[in-house]
């Protein structure tokens, strides 16, 4: 297949999709009635044909995909290239996955000098093309009572001095769960909710300075004002989802020189199920990777 012709099938314009799934197996089995509506989104992402997918939290084995995994991916996306990275350290935590109908000239899955075990935990993929770079990110979350905190810190330095490499090469796309609200305006419950984890100081003004190193977020970016969109809704809390109290710490970034190529990015529709919501982004016509 031409490269070219998947994204003109889309009307010209190619099309990123994003998501914390949390447990690809649960998606593929579909057995409880969360696990319907996991798999629900995800056929859903499917017939958005997306350029590229991104996926954070499929809490794979070390080993990888079972056989029953694999199969209903291909069915899922068949012609699709697919790159997994499993945490070598916890079996079953974290991990992240790319699928992309255009080969990479190159694939990585970097260390960055991460502390602790953030480094095997499989949260980082990234995919080199001709004219850019793509990359997703499953941040880590500062823990209960914060204690994570201070790695996590340590994390987003690390994580800002990585992507600033790539942006040195080639502009850069780079999406995920960054476990953080950036601004009061990307949560519902900004001042019950502040100094705990995802809107601490400390983390808001890690992201702060990851925008201001070069990289735009691309929803504020294309809609500076706008209340009330969300991407994570509690799970514990029956009815965050009702009342959109929520947290939009889903994000995808563009290096400050693509951000004008960007045509729009939304949050795709869930339904009841809490938890993440996938985003996806839009490029202009003429875009190419």
């Amino acid at each position: 297949m031409n490269k070219n012709d998947f994204s003109k099938r889309n009307g010209g314009k190619m099309k990123f999709i994003s998501w914390n799934i949390d447990s690809i197996n649960a998606a593929v089995e579909h057995k409880s009635v969360r696990g319907v509506m996991t798999w629900e989104v995800l056929q859903q992402i499917a017939l958005e044909k997306p350029d590229v997918l991104a996926i954070q939290e499929t809490k794979l084995k070390a080993t990888g995909l079972t056989k029953k995994q694999e199969t209903a991916l291909d069915e899922l996306f068949p012609n699709y290239y697919r790159y997994l990275r499993m945490s070598t350290g916890r079996s079953g935590y974290s991990g992240t996955m790319m699928l992309t109908r255009h080969e990479p000239i190159s694939v990585t899955m970097p260390e960055i000098g991460a502390p602790g075990e953030m480094d095997i935990e499989g949260r980082i993929i990234t995919l080199e093309f001709e004219n850019n770079y793509v990359s997703t990110v499953y941040t880590p979350n500062s823990g209960s009572g914060l204690a994570r905190l201070e790695d996590r810190q340590a994390w987003d330095d690390a994580y800002r001095a990585y992507v600033q490499t790539l942006d040195a090469t080639k502009p850069v796309i780079f999406s995920g769960d960054f476990n953080v609200a950036h601004q009061e305006i990307d949560l519902k419950n900004p001042k019950s909710n502040h100094k705990k984890a995802g809107f601490t100081n400390e983390e808001r003004e890690h992201f702060s300075q990851l925008l201001d190193a070069g990289f735009t977020d691309i929803f504020r970016y294309l809609h500076p004002d706008q209340a009330g969109v969300y991407t994570w809704w509690a799970q514990i809390s029956k009815t965050s989802k009702i009342n959109n109290s929520g947290w939009r710490i889903d994000y995808y970034l563009t290096s400050n020189r693509l951000a004008d190529q960007v045509s729009e990015l939304s949050v795709i529709d869930t339904g009841a199920r809490q938890d993440h919501a996938p985003i996806k982004l839009e490029m202009t016509d003429g875009f190419r990777l």
